[in-house]
């Protein structure tokens, strides 16, 4: 890690509830909370990303295809904005009374064509827009199934929602779909008589897995328990889009399914490199947002430069100036995929538990599973060794843990992008290696106290932290 990081890290794993004894039980209470994170080493603080004469490279970052760095919507942004040079900074409301506008209109009805949908509504960020669904879409009586490793907005707004029941599936699995589809019909009579709905919700590509939805099989499953049509699918795509389908659609619009799939949230903050997001539905259920999910009736709508942003980079997609970036995503994947596994320290460290690639076990029987996000999947706490390694060598990757993931799968996530070299991934892959050798030789020592050489840093520096108080 850089040393500017690392202190900041260091410093916000320090205890502080047991300073506080004269400060207010409302801080002190809030503080012993942060404790628990802190003696876990798990406390979040925010870090402010400096421009460095030798910058990390980036293993982390979203900015998939380049298209933030390049400057290639930037200069598509600029242009929206000269032909507007009236525009105004701010929309002036809720889109309810003075924030809606032609332009607004417009550019949902452009994204709802490319991506093949009836119609759009624009939000501020896309978790809003997972709360908005999830909140308002279900109606009394119906039911919502969900992929176990869904996102946190979807549970946000089940908790909100008028759908009493709910239950998870195993990840991506369609046998267990069934059993949870068969569950519903056998327990929710005006579901099984077809007067109620189910709703399925799952991601196109999960975020800390990096695995893609077997979007296909799941409909048929659900077509299989509910052959009358009441199982309707509602799909994350914030990790396809611009990633996955023809010129970046997302992964709906890769298979053809977009008749068979209810609602879409594509958003806009990762691969496209603007912000918000667009539900893509039908005038129905846009209707029933705007009329009532609170996130978007009481939130101020969309502002023009946000929207010439998004405007922007769809028409790189649609001119199909992406492709190249796209496909250089799935070559430097299968490129580090191919050198990881082949380096002569893999084997070894893969068979005693050290290192996993799940992905690349998915791959062996899924071949187009493939997507710019792996797992590097380490033992408990391990997942910080590796991390504090590669930071120090220059990489920027950060390590994943519970809650962010369930217990017991710890990671390093790695992120791939088209500006990534060949070079860059052979040097990642043997920092890795070296990690992985370093460990394996801690382990034949026998002695349990020893830790890896980054990780005795990043401690020295904690030690040091503590020792010097607040400095």
């Amino acid at each position: 890690m850089s040393a500017s990081f690392l202190v900041e890290w260091a410093k916000a794993q320090q205890p502080k509830a047991p300073t506080m004894k004269d400060a207010s039980v409302f801080y002190r209470n809030l503080e012993e909370e942060l404790d628990v994170r802190r003696a876990q080493h798990g406390c979040i603080m925010l870090h402010t990303k400096e421009q460095q004469e030798n910058p990390m490279v980036d293993f982390s970052s979203t900015d998939i295809l380049g298209l933030s760095t390049s400057g290639a919507v930037r200069k598509g942004y600029l242009a929206e904005l000269a032909k507007h040079p009236d525009f105004t900074l701010s929309s002036h409301g809720s889109r309810l009374t003075d924030g809606n506008s032609r332009y607004l209109e417009d550019v949902e009805r452009e994204l709802a064509a490319f991506h093949g949908a009836e119609a759009g509504l624009i939000v501020n960020t896309g978790s809003l827009g997972n709360a908005a669904i999830f909140s308002v879409i279900p109606r009394p009586g119906d039911a919502i199934v969900y992929d176990e490793l869904i996102h946190a907005s979807v549970h946000d707004g089940m908790k909100d929602s008028l759908a009493l029941y709910r239950k998870a599936f195993r990840h991506n699995d369609p046998e267990s779909l069934y059993d949870a589809l068969v569950a519903v019909q056998e327990s929710q009579p005006q579901i099984r008589n077809g007067t109620r709905s189910v709703l399925v919700a799952v991601e196109s590509v999960y975020s800390m897995d990096g695995d893609i939805c077997p979007l296909q099989e799941l409909i048929e499953t659900a077509k299989e328990v509910f052959p009358d049509g009441n199982v309707q699918f509602v799909i994350d795509e914030a990790h396809s889009t611009g990633v996955i389908g023809p010129n970046g659609a997302g992964l709906v619009s890769a298979l053809g399914l977009e008749r068979e799939v209810a609602i879409r949230l594509h958003t806009f903050g990762k691969a496209l490199a603007a912000t918000g997001a667009v539900i893509l539905c039908n005038e129905t259920v846009r209707t029933m947002l705007i009329n009532y999910a609170r996130s978007i009736m009481f939130s101020v709508a969309p502002s023009f430069p946000m929207l010439a942003s998004i405007r922007a980079t769809y028409q790189l997609l649609r001119s199909g100036e992406t492709q190249s970036a796209q496909n250089r995503v799935q070559e430097i994947v299968k490129f580090f995929l191919e050198t990881m596994t082949s380096h002569p320290i893999w084997d070894k460290a893969s068979d005693t538990g050290l290192l996993r690639l799940p992905t690349y076990e998915d791959a062996e029987v899924q071949p187009l599973a493939l997507t710019q996000i792996i797992q590097l999947r380490t033992r408990t706490k391990h997942n910080f060794y590796l991390a504090f390694h590669l930071q120090r060598a220059g990489f920027s990757v950060f390590p994943i843990s519970y809650p962010v993931v369930p217990k017991g799968t710890e990671r390093v996530r790695i992120i791939f992008h088209a500006h990534n070299t060949d070079a860059e991934v052979m040097a990642l892959v043997a920092a890795i290696a070296e990690w992985a050798q370093e460990m394996l030789e801690i382990e034949s020592s026998g002695d349990k106290t020893r830790v890896p050489a980054a990780a005795r840093h990043v401690y020295a520096l904690i030690a040091q932290t503590h020792a010097n108080g607040s400095e």
